[in-house]
């Protein structure tokens, strides 16, 4: 019997960086365009959620009370937490088992050492995928640390090395971007810290930082280590902006496959491409756009639907020249 398929977000990021808000924000904006929605809640520092949470970790062990047994500070405490969930996974799974054809947005905690060089949350995705989630990582980072190079790079690195940890499809957000102007003025244009691309740039300017400046080989290790990978790139949310959701919900649909449907023989050939070393055309935001009546939610689903159908016939038109075109043994004579 084949198990069944369950697609969702799995939303990271530093603290204060909007996890939680965006989750609250998804879940109306999905439920609004016709999807059944479920939040797991796998923070157990989280103690005031805006939102109805369909599973939550402080059933299972609460921080404070881990704080006060073990003596360990916040961040240990919070370890020991995903440790604990980890080795009772089947608690985990029991209670997701439970929610039949939902979409999930698992809110996860912001401590960085997680996403980075602990296992336990990396061995966790592992066996949500192995029971048939389809999870894209979401990671939010403040748009308020393009304001420096320093913070940036930093961002950049946090970014890359959770991608590289978690295993999953990732969605890179800057987070709060209606707030941007707030923080001051950028060196560069917004689509230079979306794309992340010239990072010789930022360079220069780590250099005149007073303080990047003492460490100019370092600076440019970090540079050029980001651009060797080449995986690090932004989207932008503004979470009160429904067009801003819409155009994230669409980069977020197609790296987890839900905008391929369910993963029978045909569709599971789709999601083998999509997986692969296929490049995207996004419809990148080179500016903020201003705000405006948006769609209804029948329409939003039309539009999903008609850029999967797309898509598909994209797949099909390069299968059928594949089978078309003689091999090199054929043309042997």
């Amino acid at each position: 019997m084949a198990k069944e398929t369950h697609f969702g977000q799995f939303v990271i990021g530093s603290p204060g960086s909007g996890k939680t808000t965006l989750c609250n924000g998804m879940q109306q904006f999905l439920s609004q365009i016709g999807r059944k929605v479920a939040i797991v809640n796998l923070d157990p520092a989280n103690e005031r959620l805006p939102y109805k949470c369909d599973v939550n970790i402080s059933e299972l062990i609460n921080l404070n009370d881990v704080m006060k047994e073990t003596e360990l500070g916040p961040n240990g405490a919070l370890m020991y937490c995903m440790e604990y969930l980890e080795k009772n996974i089947d608690w985990l799974e029991e209670k997701l088992a439970l929610l039949k054809n939902h979409y999930f947005l698992f809110d996860c905690p912001g401590q960085v050492e997680l996403y980075t060089h602990h296992h336990s949350v990396q061995a966790i995705v592992e066996r949500l995928s192995k029971i048939g989630f389809r999870l894209a990582a979401v990671q939010l980072v403040d748009s308020f640390y393009c304001g420096q190079p320093t913070t940036y790079i930093a961002a950049l690195l946090f970014c890359l090395n959770a991608m590289l940890q978690l295993g999953l499809p990732h969605v890179n957000v800057l987070s709060k971007i209606d707030l941007l102007q707030k923080y001051g003025p950028l060196a560069f244009d917004l689509e230079f810290y979306t794309d992340a691309m010239d990072l010789e740039h930022l360079k220069e300017l780590l250099d005149a930082d007073t303080f990047g400046s003492k460490f100019k080989k370092l600076n440019a290790a970090l540079c050029e280590l980001v651009s060797d990978f080449n995986l690090v790139s932004f989207a932008t949310l503004d979470v009160q902006s429904k067009e801003s959701m819409y155009e994230l919900v669409k980069v977020i649909d197609k790296a987890n496959g839900y905008v391929f449907g369910t993963l029978d023989p045909v569709t599971e050939n789709l999601w083998n491409i999509a997986a692969g070393p296929t490049s995207w055309e996004y419809d990148r935001l080179g500016e903020i756009r201003e705000r405006f009546d948006f769609e209804t939610p029948e329409e939003m689903q039309q539009e999903l639907e008609q850029h999967s159908q797309e898509f598909a016939n994209a797949v099909k038109v390069h299968q059928t020249t594949e089978t078309t075109t003689p091999t090199l043994a054929a043309q042997e004579p």
